[in-house]
């Protein structure tokens, strides 16, 4: 006499199967829109500074003071040799190593990318150094050791320009990200300390009767 077939048995052995294929195809799309989403603001934050930048060396001179919105904002056009906000204006190429690497990190973080405010973050990053890197790279006195343009003035602030506030506006949003235990791949803190506390889950076969 030939036994019952067991529910286990029973199911097709390929039941089960579908569930990762889904689950890939759903991360592609995701993962191309963040990808998308990052590539678009560090394009939108290098071509804005590199616009207004033109602007300012095609219709002001060096020194010139322009009030905007005074007596909180002017427009005033200097060149800069230092980093951001005019820091350290004696070691020009220094500055222009540390934004180069700055953007390959960047890059080379992107595998890990899962969060669209990271991506915002990261994007604005990117488009700030490389604003401010192309000024060092071709611009006067020479190759690496070019002035940056600056020309936004705010009262008792110093003379920056749209790839500082890109910059700055990047490590605000990467400070509120980390705070909220946001990871760069898009997971909580929280739920990651869980999961390395309890490990995976072990996956329930059901049992048997012999």
């Amino acid at each position: 006499m030939t036994d019952a077939p067991t529910p286990d048995s029973a199911q097709p052995a390929d039941s089960a199967q579908p569930l990762p294929a889904a689950d890939g195809a759903v991360r592609k799309p995701r993962r191309a829109l963040l990808l998308s989403l990052f590539a678009g603001f560090a394009v939108f934050a290098y071509v804005f500074d590199q616009l207004t930048k033109l602007w300012v060396t095609a219709t002001m001179t060096e020194g010139e003071r322009i009030p905007v919105l005074p007596p909180l904002l002017h427009w005033y056009y200097i060149r800069n040799s230092g980093a951001a906000f005019s820091i350290g204006e004696n070691v020009t190429w220094v500055f222009t190593i540390i934004m180069a690497a700055v953007s390959v990190a960047i890059l080379l973080q992107l595998r890990r990318l899962g969060s669209a405010w990271w991506a915002l973050a990261l994007g604005l990053l990117l488009g700030g150094a490389l604003g401010n890197l192309t000024d060092r790279l071709f611009r006067e006195p020479s190759f690496a050791m070019g002035h940056v343009v600056d020309f936004i003035q705010l009262p008792n602030f110093a003379i920056f320009n749209i790839a500082d506030s890109a910059v700055v506006s990047a490590v605000v949003i990467i400070c509120l990200l980390t705070l909220r235990g946001l990871g760069l791949d898009g997971s909580r803190l929280g739920k990651r300390q869980d999961t390395a506390a309890t490990g995976p889950a072990a996956p329930d076969h059901g049992t048997r009767e012999h």
